[in-house]
């Protein structure tokens, strides 16, 4: 069973049809939609602010969302995926994003709807994501717009198929 603590006397609440690997640790000032998944290794840890997830949201393997202490907490829209050892950090994420394995978004970091974040990107500080754009580099810098059928293949296909992906485990 997931780890699922309170934290200062705020503990994690979710929505219907959400499923949380037996490892996965979800701790503090968390609130999170309905059709989430959070999985093996992945820390939601709202200890020192809050966390706000919507709906249709997959935390992938070793991800972990944070925030920093009075001054940046996370916001993440609907049918987001953040992929495996991704960090979320302070920022907010709007809908319809892919965050790509082993990224990094820093504090203030604003990611649009409809946008992809590259795997291994690093978004530093305040950086702007914009909406139907792929970032990606070191630090990240916008390399093309999204075309839709990407968009399609890739944000909306990966959020959908975690759906799926969660739905074996709960048999």
């Amino acid at each position: 069973m997931a780890l699922i603590k309170p934290v200062k006397g705020l503990t994690p609440e979710y929505g219907k049809n959400c499923w949380f690997a037996d490892n996965a640790t979800i701790v503090g000032d968390v609130k999170m939609g309905e059709n989430c998944s959070v999985w093996f290794n992945a820390v939601v840890r709202g200890d020192v602010h809050y966390i706000r997830i919507g709906h249709n949201v997959n935390i992938q393997d070793g991800a972990i969302i944070h925030c920093t202490y009075q001054k940046a907490p996370v916001n993440i829209g609907d049918n987001v995926s953040i992929a495996h050892n991704a960090i979320v950090h302070g920022c907010t994420i709007k809908d319809n994003v892919l965050i790509g394995m082993g990224s990094v978004l820093m504090d203030d970091v604003v990611v649009e709807s409809n946008s992809i974040v590259a795997a291994g990107a690093l978004v530093s500080k305040g950086t702007h994501v914009e909406s139907g754009s792929v970032y990606a580099g070191v630090p990240a810098k916008k390399i093309k717009e999204i075309d839709p059928k990407l968009l399609e293949r890739e944000v909306n296909r990966i959020s959908q198929s975690y759906l799926m992906y969660a739905s074996w485990y709960k048999e």
